[in-house]
Order: C-alpha cells, then structure tokens, then sequence
C-alpha cells in the first residue's frame, strides 16, 4: 500500500496495491535479467588474467516448509570479493563445477560437493584449474602408471605439521584419466577429534550402520585434488583452499542481512521474485563497496606491466 501511493505521489503510476502485487509477482524474468546485467559488471579481471573463484551452495526454505525447497549456487571472485554467478534450482539441483560458466586459467576452488570426477574433468577440459576436497570412496585414485593408488597408505606417510604430496590420477566418466595432484596435510590431535566426532554423529544420524574406520582415518587430515602446475607448491595450494570460508561468510551475510535463508512465499513465482530481488539487492551493495575501497586519492587507476608476484602466474 505505501509502494502504491509513494508511486501516485511521485507521478510514477497510478496503481492499486493489490494491482502492484500481482505485476511484481509476474516481475521474476526482468529481475533475472537485471541479475544477469549486474554479473556481467562484476567479472573484473585481474592482471595477467589470474582469476580465484570460490563456489557453494546454499539451501532456502519456503514458508511454511521444513526441508530444502530451492538452492543458490553462487561463485564468488576472490580478487574483488563480489558474487560473480548465481544460479537458483529447486532441491534437486546438484552442486559441482560443471554447473558454473569458466575460463581458462582460473582457480576455482570448492568443497567436498564439487570433488566428482565429471565436475573435475570438464574443468580441466576447458582449461581451467581447480583445488577441491573429495570424497574417497567416490574418487578412486590411480597412481600415474595406472595401478590403484593407497589413498591411507599416502596419509599415514606424512610427516607432522607439513604438507605433502602425491602424482595420480583418476579416470573420468568418459574414460579419459585425469592427471593431478593429491595433496594433504595432518590434522592436529584436538582438530582430528573433532571431526572424527561429527563423523560420527553424522553416521549416527542418517543410519545405525557402524562407520567405516577409514573415515575416521580419514578425519585426520585434510586432503585436496588440484590439476594446478608443479611451481604452485602444496603449502600455497592449501592456503589458497584455507581462503574457502569467505564464500561461507558471504551466505552468512546473505542470510543474516537481507533473511535469505527464510523465504515469504508460497508460490516457486513469487519465490523466485523474491530471491532474485535480494541477490539484485546483494550485487548492489558489492558494487558499492567495491567503489569505496578501490577509490584513491589520485582519482584514477594505476596501470602497471608488472606481475603482482615474483611467481608467475600458472599458465
């Protein structure tokens, strides 16, 4: 109702409140290409094309429903820290790198949904790189000469408190294999703890299986598959997945912020209006941020040849 007589007095339109609802209702493609515009304004590169992105998903409930109705896929450039692709499905759209748009050259970086031997290896088939924890049962590792990989063995062969280091390979849906790298790091006692814990729990949870004793081997350590060049050594492939939590603080303020989490509608219509409006909202405000923190006294940017590094960037 105040929508409505704020447009009658601005001059904007004449327009009953119940007859801005039901246009609004019907506003879900002009906001989905408002989003579409605004993504199109965030992909900024950075020199040289060097380009991390952190991808996840988060789950939205609909008023009045308890379990997972939609999901959000987001990337995120961690160059500028602003969303650079969204995407909305219903519960049953999986995460995993294929669903994101990429280049060549990037790092993208992911969590243990996007670790699937289809997602990894479209990645690589299209240039890009990718550093992402997996579930062990569901990638099985070869070693470069094509003989099975002891994932355990590897673990357990690792010094404390130091990264370390493995060449195989996986084969991909198609066939193809895949080389990478396996890389991996002890846990500390207090931190393995924990997540032999929640392993637990989660067993407990979902089945009164007993849990499989290579998990909770498993849950002492953290172990990532990248396909990125020998010169990136195993401590700045670790720091750089170490960087994943922002993704997660950015869901957070999402949620927190603009209530993303619980949605008003009813309707997939009206949901769908209302999520792409507050991701529009989102955008709006990386944009605005992005302003206030890339300004300089100068007033211009500094354009510059040389490398942000003394490493070269992966080619």
């Amino acid at each position: 109702m105040d929508t409505a007589a704020m447009a009658a007095e601005a001059g904007l339109a004449e327009v009953s409140d119940v007859a801005l609802v039901k246009r609004i209702a019907k506003a879900g493609d002009w906001l989905g290409a408002l989003l579409g515009e605004a993504l199109i304004d965030c992909r900024a590169e950075l020199p040289h094309g060097l380009r991390v992105r952190l991808l996840d998903a988060t789950s939205i409930t609909r008023a009045g429903k308890r379990t997972t109705d939609h999901r959000v896929h987001l990337g995120l450039d961690l160059g500028t820290n602003r969303i650079d692709s969204i995407e909305l499905t219903d519960a049953k759209g999986v995460e995993g790198l294929e669903r994101f748009a990429m280049a060549g050259g990037e790092i993208l970086i992911g969590d243990r949904a996007y670790g699937t031997r289809g997602g990894m290896a479209s990645a690589a088939e299209r240039g890009a790189y990718f550093i992402v924890r997996f579930g062990w049962p569901s990638v099985p590792l070869l070693t470069p000469d094509g003989q099975p990989f002891s994932l355990f063995e590897a673990l357990e062969s690792l010094p404390d408190a130091r990264a370390g280091e493995f060449r195989v390979q996986f084969q991909a849906p198609e066939g193809a294999l895949v080389p990478v790298r396996l890389v991996a790091i002890r846990k500390s006692e207090a931190a393995a703890q924990q997540a032999r814990q929640r392993a637990l729990r989660e067993k407990t949870r979902k089945s009164r299986q007993q849990v499989d004793p290579r998990t909770l081997m498993a849950a002492g350590y953290v172990f990532v598959l990248t396909n990125l060049p020998d010169s990136v050594r195993p401590e700045s492939v670790l720091q750089l997945y170490r960087l994943r939590w922002q993704i997660e603080m950015k869901f957070k303020t999402l949620k927190s912020l603009l209530h993303l989490d619980q949605v008003p509608a009813r309707t997939d219509q009206a949901l769908r209006v209302y999520v792409c409006a507050k991701l529009l909202v989102a955008l709006l405000i990386d944009s605005l941020i992005d302003q206030v923190e890339s300004f300089s006294p100068w007033g211009y940017p500094i354009v510059s040849d040389e490398p942000l590094a003394s490493d070269p960037a992966p080619a």
